[in-house]
């Protein structure tokens, strides 16, 4: 069961972003699980779990767990499952690596500070081959700027033990001109989830771009 405060209430929104990462629609995810499309569209809609019958036949259709969809892993890292049996690392190639980072999302900044290297997690966006995020002035993220970084993105799906991971590595500037940040607000997929003043923007070249990915079976 998930802990308390594991955000429980949210299962048709894990629904929903389930299937969407899947690549699946209601229909395809009704197939699987032998329920009416209606009713996925329906689970999806609401913030409380179906059945337990329903739901562990939605959780199949997903390829994950009821656990996962009640909220039990919302607080834990990922990477928790079992590994699967012959795993493969793989590398991938230079257009792949682009693919998944064009994605857009959470990565992380590796920077260093008066106290050593550090990492900082940051949303981001992909801007005419350029990593780009907004970060508050005095922030360390805003430590990046002007210096040789790594920016790290990756994926881990517990359900099916497999993963990703694509590295940048490169010269790193501030946005001064005001037309180019402007640019960069409206091509920004989202504001930055820890809010507060975040107006500085950083512009990381991608200089070189490594990935590799775990196969399975």
């Amino acid at each position: 069961m998930p802990a308390s405060g594991s955000g429980r209430g949210d299962v048709g929104r894990r629904l929903a972003a389930r299937r969407e990462r899947l690549g699946l629609t209601p229909e395809d995810v009704a197939e699987r699980a032998g329920v009416a499309a209606s009713y996925v569209r329906y689970a999806e809609r609401r913030p409380d779990a179906p059945d337990t019958a329903a739901l562990l036949r939605l959780a199949a259709a997903l390829e994950t767990s009821a656990a996962e969809l009640l909220g039990g892993g919302s607080e834990l890292p990922p990477g928790r499952g079992e590994a699967a049996r012959r795993p493969e690392l793989v590398p991938m190639s230079g257009a792949e690596c682009r693919e998944h980072l064009a994605t857009h999302g959470v990565g992380r900044v590796a920077v260093s500070t008066p106290e050593g290297p550090a990492i900082f997690p940051v949303n981001y966006t992909v801007v005419d081959d350029a990593i780009v995020f907004r970060t508050g002035r005095d922030s360390p993220a805003a430590r990046a700027a002007g210096a040789d970084v790594a920016f790290e993105v990756d994926h881990v799906d517990d359900a099916l033990s497999r993963g990703w991971s694509v590295l940048v590595t490169g010269p790193s500037r501030q946005v001064t001109d005001p037309a180019e940040a402007s640019r960069l607000d409206e091509a920004a997929r989202s504001e930055p989830w820890a809010g507060g003043e975040r107006e500085r923007w950083v512009r990381i070249t991608t200089a070189r771009v490594t990935g590799r990915r775990i196969r399975t079976g």
